[in-house]
């Protein structure tokens, strides 16, 4: 199997565990901290073969976040939903960006890393998907004994690109990128980003999505073997009425 392919798997085995138990990471690479109560229905997903990322509880100007440490690593802190999807509204989400490699951007498989990362995974008509799709889920599925998400939309904070820069993965063409911020202007304070769910998912796939089924952090500095780090606040899935719905993190 080549390299990008292992790559590639990492990230779809990363993305579609919800019941099945994580990969474990090799020797001398840690293992991932218990969750605080406050996470109890998220977990930490390593990538075989890579650094942990190290995900803890916080305090910046007086407001509790997950704080997120990279070097030269990379895993996801997640948690699974499930939610149809004409209950989804907008969505919430507060970022305190601590330190970024500024030559990294989601712009350049190369050097893709970010601070900070939101991923949400949807489910979807698998028959759309295409054959080279069909072989990549049905290998992860193979390995793990659960395939993908359908869909992945990433909301990212970028060293580099513009905001709103759409990026559809080098890797596979089910995860799809927004960026929502760049640059170190926002060290030493907090970003609200308030984002329409369904308008940016028919916007970057071209159609309706489907029950949103996972919900999911992502800090790393691996493919630029650098250091990263960022504090994730409350993260506030709301209802067309504006109402948080189960599942959000609230801090």
């Amino acid at each position: 199997m080549n390299c990008s392919r292992v790559v590639l798997l990492n990230l779809l085995i990363a993305l579609g565990l919800a019941g099945c138990s994580a990969p474990q990471p090799p020797e001398g690479y840690g293992v991932p901290a218990p969750m605080p109560e406050a996470l109890l229905e998220w977990s930490s997903r390593p990538l075989p073969g890579k650094r942990l990322t190290q995900y803890s509880l916080a305090n910046r100007a007086g407001q509790p976040c997950v704080l997120a440490q990279a070097t030269q690593s990379v895993s996801l802190l997640r948690r699974a939903l499930d939610i149809d999807p004409n209950q989804l509204g907008q969505i919430q989400f507060d970022w305190w960006i601590q330190g970024l490699e500024p030559k990294a951007t989601v712009t350049d498989p190369d050097t893709d890393d970010a601070p900070a990362r939101l991923l949400l995974g949807f489910a979807g008509d698998e028959t759309k998907l295409s054959m080279r799709n069909r072989l990549q889920f049905d290998l992860a599925q193979a390995l793990t004994g659960e395939a993908p998400p359908y869909a992945t939309l990433m909301y990212v904070w970028d060293a580099k690109a513009v905001a709103e820069t759409m990026v559809i993965s080098a890797r596979s063409d089910r995860i799809r990128k927004i960026v929502v911020g760049s640059g170190a202007r926002s060290n030493g304070a907090w970003q609200r980003t308030q984002r329409d769910v369904s308008a940016d998912y028919q916007k970057v796939f071209g159609e309706a999505p489907g029950r949103l089924v996972s919900m999911a952090l992502m800090t790393d500095g691996d493919n630029t073997s650098s250091r990263s780090s960022a504090c994730y606040g409350s993260i506030l899935l709301k209802d067309p009425a504006g109402q948080t719905l189960a599942g959000s993190l609230q801090l």
